[in-house]
């Protein structure tokens, strides 16, 4: 290993301590959840911010099963092929959103390149079924590209889901490393889509990982090109390292480097920011949809 990257299990810096999760609505959720054979991403990825949100009713589930047809080298979800195929999911999802009693449920998945409708009919499902089994919750959708085709994209659109949040990641240089059999540009043009296709009637949000080698130029540059695609919410934060198989943290950025991150950004027109080192894709999701659509949380 290069001495330009931080060795594995070293130490981190003192910003990423969080007190561990433990309120009452907290505990009570995760009985919820725990035995109902659905994945939230909030619990299987570690998240650092996991009490916060289900304590204000915002949690992320992961539909389609947990195989991906890609290897991002940053990602800590299997990777193989996938054999899910539950039809009763949406109900499920749906179900544990109305038993949870969220304000804000984001609906994620795994890329299923190998489905003929790449998985874009499982979302149509468990947008449907959440507006008709716990109307007060706001639905936001975090999918994959789609491979850049306009049906899968447009058959999601067409159900109005609240906010259309696509993940590009990391600046373009890095797409080779970081996300091979992904497109930075055809990222941007499914974002660009999404706000054609939805109007005003949909928010879309993109994110982006800092920590694998990128500058805070590339950082900039690449927030440009997500205003010039329609992108209207933004969030930044801190790559962490799975595993020792994972991509290597080449430096941690300081909250300091966030708040002036963030500061750029909302200069350059974004109409919600969130960046810090423990920002993740779903953090504050309910505050950054009532700011990006003027209303109040």
């Amino acid at each position: 290993m290069g001495d330009d990257v931080r060795p594995y299990g070293e130490r981190k810096p003192p910003w990423f301590k969080v007190k561990a999760p433990g309120s009452p609505k907290y505990l009570e959720l995760k009985k919820k959840i725990d035995g109902a054979s659905l994945h939230t991403v909030c619990e299987e990825a570690a998240c650092p911010n996991i009490g916060e949100c289900w304590q204000s009713g915002t949690a992320t589930f992961m539909i389609l099963g947990d195989t991906c047809t890609r290897r991002c080298g940053f990602c800590n979800v299997k990777t193989g092929k996938p054999t899910h195929n539950d039809p009763l999911e949406p109900l499920r999802v749906a179900q544990k959103v109305k038993e949870m009693g969220l304000r804000h449920a984001v609906i994620t998945s795994v890329d299923r390149d190998d489905l003929p409708d790449l998985g874009s009919t499982a979302f149509v499902g468990v947008i449907r079924s959440i507006r008709k089994m716990a109307p007060g919750c706001k639905v936001e959708v975090l999918t994959p590209d789609f491979r850049g085709q306009e049906m899968p994209l447009a058959r999601v659109i067409a159900e109005r889901p609240d906010v259309f949040n696509h993940n590009v990641e990391t600046v373009p240089r890095l797409y080779p490393l970081a996300r091979r059999g992904s497109s930075f540009l055809r990222s941007c043009r499914v974002l660009e889509n999404a706000k054609e296709m939805g109007g005003d009637g949909v928010v879309t949000k993109s994110g982006l990982m800092t920590g694998l080698g990128e500058t805070k130029e590339e950082l900039l540059d690449t927030f440009g090109v997500l205003r010039a695609h329609g992108v209207q919410v933004l969030t930044v934060g801190q790559y962490l390292r799975p595993t020792q198989n994972h991509l290597p943290v080449v430096r941690y950025w300081h909250p300091d480097e966030f708040a002036e991150l963030e500061r750029e950004a909302y200069a350059m027109g974004f109409e919600s920011v969130a960046a810090g080192p423990l920002v993740r894709s779903s953090y504050h999701a309910e505050q950054t949809l009532a700011q990006a659509s003027g209303t109040t949380a």
